[in-house]
């Protein structure tokens, strides 16, 4: 019998075996956006078990074991990692329609040759098996990586950090590109005064510098974007709930500078003139410097409040939001592009009914220096599933351009979730496939192949103005 991930998993005509076989299986992978820990990387990490390199951390999965009845304690908690690993293995025949299902078969299969589905009784032969090879030097992270056929990869690292790791790895003469991309949320994050002025202390520390205005804050933050930019740094990452474009004044900013770093409350009005400010400024200076800078829009963080206050963010609380995207978002943009000071900029929408606004507004900051200069980002989070990367690259089709796209991302924290970027290449050869057998698209192998591989990988590599590629 056929195995469940087979050749032709997804492929649905035979164009898109076609373009899938010839063209986007053999390109590299540009991971231009993820949250795996660059220090694991450094240390070229051994991981002992499948719990320790598929679940920690991954609240895709702590979701649906959760839903699935699974105690806390197997999912964040002290149980053993076999014990860990089994409650997963039987939430797994849960997850049919589940992307989580495709993505655990095609993890096993890619990295460990296993064509067994995931159950409570194939649960101790995959454990066993895939902690073996785990346990071997070809199963390192760095020849996970090389497995994978990455090329590059750029983490999410705050201003603060010292990139250590980066520099490390660059110093190590490995032959992927990892790059830190620079992630200020907490320099915004003015509705908690202790919170952001304990972040500012390690700003003071980071920039070796005294922060007693506002002045003083963006110096070091300039200093800190300079030192990223020396370490190969060339794209910014911002994660909101929406843009923001309230109009303020310099001295209205100094004053609600002085009042957070006084410990004082600021009222909804100061904290949206605060993070208007930032975002302008962090858009400026990306542009003096050539980077892109990305925007991840509408995700509803935190939403239960015991559970964040027991095991903190990014433990699986969030959901998509319904914030007013388009009149911010358009004033951001239309602020620094008056000024020129428009960098290449990627939009990333968490709500569905957001995909046509996004689609439409990147069309109204082209200006026909970069191809593509604003791009639609691909599915995200909620949405980087078959259905959602189709809705996504169906309006970014209709409105857009989709042949100038910069594809598909892992925004994961597994160094397995690379078969991301095979499941997106499926999804779109597949879309393709269909439509030249519904006779939308010319059967043109050279021009569909040309535009998939361009997808892929060539269009990442030629719209990030990294040094070392």
């Amino acid at each position: 019998m056929q195995p469940f991930i087979h050749d032709d998993f997804l492929l649905q005509s035979d164009t898109a075996r076609q373009l899938y076989h010839r063209h986007a299986a053999r390109m590299p992978i540009f991971d231009y956006h993820c949250h795996i820990p660059p220090q694991d990387i450094a240390n070229d990490r051994q991981y002992n078990n499948l719990t320790q390199i598929w679940l920690a951390g991954d609240h895709y999965k702590w979701r649906a074991m959760r839903t699935n009845g699974v105690d806390e304690k197997f999912c964040t908690g002290n149980a053993s990692d076999w014990e860990k690993f089994e409650k997963w293995a039987e939430t797994v025949p849960h997850t049919l329609r589940n992307p989580l299902y495709h993505w655990t078969h095609l993890e096993l299969k890619r990295f460990f040759g296993i064509d067994k589905l995931l159950s409570p009784a194939t649960a101790r032969e995959i454990w066993e098996e895939c902690n073996a090879k785990l346990n071997t030097p070809e199963y390192s992270v760095r020849n996970i990586i090389r497995m994978a056929n990455v090329h590059t990869i750029c983490t999410t690292d705050d201003p603060v950090d010292t990139l250590e790791h980066h520099q490390r790895i660059r110093e190590s003469g490995f032959e992927v590109n990892v790059l830190p991309a620079w992630r200020p949320d907490k320099a915004m994050m003015v509705e908690d005064p202790g919170f952001f002025n304990q972040y500012v202390d390690q700003l003071e520390a980071a920039a070796g510098m005294e922060i007693r205005t506002f002045h003083d804050f963006m110096e070091a933050l300039e200093k800190r974007h300079q030192f990223f930019h020396d370490n190969g740094c060339r794209l910014s990452d911002h994660g909101l709930e929406t843009a923001y474009a309230t109009a303020y004044g310099e001295g209205e900013i100094q004053t609600i500078f002085t009042l957070i770093r006084g410990g004082d409350h600021l009222s909804e009005e100061e904290i949206l003139k605060f993070k208007s400010c930032m975002l302008y400024e962090f858009g400026v200076m990306d542009h003096r410097k050539g980077w892109a800078q990305q925007f991840h829009l509408g995700a509803l963080r935190n939403n239960n409040t015991r559970l964040f206050n027991s095991l903190g963010p990014d433990t699986g609380f969030d959901s998509i939001g319904d914030f007013e995207i388009a009149r911010p978002l358009s004033r951001l943009l239309d602020k620094l592009d008056q000024k020129n000071q428009l960098s290449k900029t990627i939009l990333y929408n968490l709500n569905p009914r957001d995909n046509e606004l996004i689609a439409t507004m990147i069309g109204n900051f082209q200006d026909g220096s970069v191809p593509g200069k604003i791009q639609f980002g691909s599915g995200w989070w909620f949405l980087d599933q078959k259905d959602g990367m189709e809705k996504q690259m169906q309006a970014l089709s209709n409105l857009g351009l989709l042949s100038r796209f910069i594809g598909m991302l892992t925004d994961s924290r597994s160094f397995l979730s690379y078969v991301r970027h095979e499941y997106f290449r499926r999804t779109l050869c597949n879309l393709l496939g269909n439509d030249v057998v519904n006779g939308e698209i010319p059967a043109d192998m050279d021009l569909l192949g040309n535009m998939v591989e361009n997808i892929c990988f060539n269009n990442a590599r030629d719209y990030f103005n990294f040094p070392s590629l």
